[in-house]
């Protein structure tokens, strides 16, 4: 219960020192929110959105999940998508992983028997594996392999972006947003873009969408 209440402290001290750093800042803060990007980061505490990037509050808006997916079916990221470029309208979307990912790690292994709804999520790397199967096999140890595939599964990830209707809508009818895939090094605090898709770039045509009246 200790660190939970020294949570609690410290906001109190970072509120107030909000306040007397900009005494509007709270007011300011309450009325709107027009932040360029959207970040689809990973859950690992280790990568913080803002932090890692110094943005201050109102500048990104986040969506963090387990080896940051973005999965047809998963209706939570689906949702935060349609909201940030729908009504937000973003400029921006932002699929960051991070090497040594905890989740990328454990899809490389066979199923746990105890997390049953995590083998369920880390499914969809486990195929991005399958797709990259033997490059990711040719590197010489367990650390490069899991950062290969963190690698992978960012581009994948940044595709899957492109194949939604809900990106294809806004390239079609506001050319935006621009699709970026970056990767975290722990070990550095460095950020690796990896591959960025800029509206109307080239996709497969059997993820094309047809609108009415196009």
């Amino acid at each position: 219960m200790q660190k939970v209440d020294d949570f609690l402290k410290n906001n109190k001290i970072w509120a107030e020192k909000s306040k007397i750093d900009n005494p509007a800042y709270f007011e300011e803060m309450a009325k709107e929110q027009k932040p360029e990007l959207l970040w689809i980061g990973c859950s690992d505490s280790r990568v913080p959105a803002e932090i890692v990037v110094n943005a201050k509050p109102g500048e990104m808006f986040i969506h963090r999940n387990i080896a940051n997916q973005v999965i047809a079916t998963d209706f939570n990221c689906l949702s935060v998508m349609q909201y940030a470029v729908n009504v937000l309208q973003v400029k921006h979307i932002v699929v960051c992983g991070h090497y040594y990912c905890g989740g990328v790690r454990a899809a490389l292994a066979k199923q746990n028997a105890s997390l049953l709804i995590t083998n369920k999520w880390l499914m969809h790397i486990k195929n991005v594996y399958r797709l990259h199967q033997n490059e990711i096999d040719a590197m010489p140890s367990e650390d490069e392999r899991v950062n290969k595939l963190v690698e992978f599964n960012i581009l994948e990830q940044v595709h899957a972006l492109s194949h939604t209707s809900i990106v294809q809508e806004a390239w079609s009818k506001q050319r935006r947003p621009v699709l970026h895939g970056w990767v975290y090094n722990l070990k550095d605090g460095l950020l690796k873009p990896l591959i960025k898709m800029n509206p109307g770039d080239h996709i497969h045509p059997i993820y094309e969408c047809e609108f009415a009246g196009s």
